[in-house]
């Protein structure tokens, strides 16, 4: 407790954190507001979210269920790597979707409204909005991942519960990287959505995906250069214990961490030099 003013410096710092972040609570609490006013929209909205997850789910159940396995892993274990990946992607995509949003923002120019205000243009974009149909496809996910712990018998050990830890938050800050990256790039392009899309839904795809059947310059793409293999496939290879493949070694999981810096110092470098870039919209 301060001798001079009676306050505790905890409750000084909340005081701080709380006042600054309170434009952007304000802004996405209107956001949400907003979105369950219109009750029937938002529900076929949710509704749409769970089919859209369940279709992909379902497509992940065939491919295995004809085939077996495929790069060393069967539907019990794939379920795993899909569920883990394809949570953290919802988690990131519901608060980092709508930077989707930017190359619309460019064309129109609305992204200057953003310079006026004292607040960093990044965090700006990202507390802009939100969007509440990806919680029930997450929801899904959810249900995948608990579905692949108990079907590959997966104990509740100190070391299991580390790791998907571990795993969900950097796979959900892989995923949210790619977002941002893609951003960066649209300062860069015109009309330049459907690349950035490409490469971001892509990352989300081949992250659901077993990472050992890809060429090796795929995998040098997605695991050393774009990290996405760490959001699902890496994490379960380690958590089952299972042998990896050539250049994914088992312990390889444990990294996530380190992958998600990694990802994310490539997307702070693209929204850098993209906003240095970018001259207003000429309005």
């Amino acid at each position: 407790m301060s001798a001079t003013t009676g306050v505790r410096p905890g409750a000084a710092w909340r005081a701080v954190l709380a006042a600054r972040t309170a434009p952007y609570r304000a802004v996405l609490a209107s956001r949400v507001r907003a979105q369950r006013s219109y009750r029937t929209s938002f529900r076929l909205d949710l509704l749409g979210s769970a089919l859209v997850g369940l279709v992909e789910l379902a497509e992940v159940w065939v491919l295995f269920h004809s085939v077996g396995r495929i790069g060393g892993l069967d539907l019990a274990q794939v379920l795993l790597v899909f569920g883990l990946a394809d949570l953290a992607f919802s988690v990131a995509d519901l608060a980092f979707g709508h930077c989707d949003d930017l190359a619309t923002m460019l064309r129109l120019g609305t992204l200057d409204v953003f310079y006026l205000r004292p607040q960093p243009l990044l965090l700006q974009l990202v507390t802009s909005d939100i969007s509440l149909r990806r919680v029930a496809r997450a929801a899904v996910a959810v249900a995948a991942v608990v579905a692949g712990l108990l079907v590959n018998d997966v104990p509740p050990t100190p070391r299991t519960v580390a790791l998907l830890v571990v795993a969900l938050l950097s796979g959900v800050a892989v995923s949210a990287a790619m977002f941002v990256l893609a951003a960066g790039i649209q300062f860069f392009v015109v009309d330049g959505a459907e690349m950035t899309n490409a490469f971001v839904y892509g990352g989300r795809y081949a992250s659901t995906q077993p990472a050992s059947v890809w060429s090796r310059p795929v995998k040098a793409a997605f695991v050393f250069v774009f990290p996405v293999a760490f959001a699902g496939y890496l994490p379960v290879v380690s958590l089952l214990g299972l042998t990896g493949s050539p250049w994914l070694p088992a312990w390889l999981g444990w990294c996530a961490p380190l992958a998600a810096l990694w990802a994310w110092a490539l997307a702070l470098l693209a929204w850098r030099v993209g906003v240095r870039h970018y001259q207003g919209g000429g309005g």
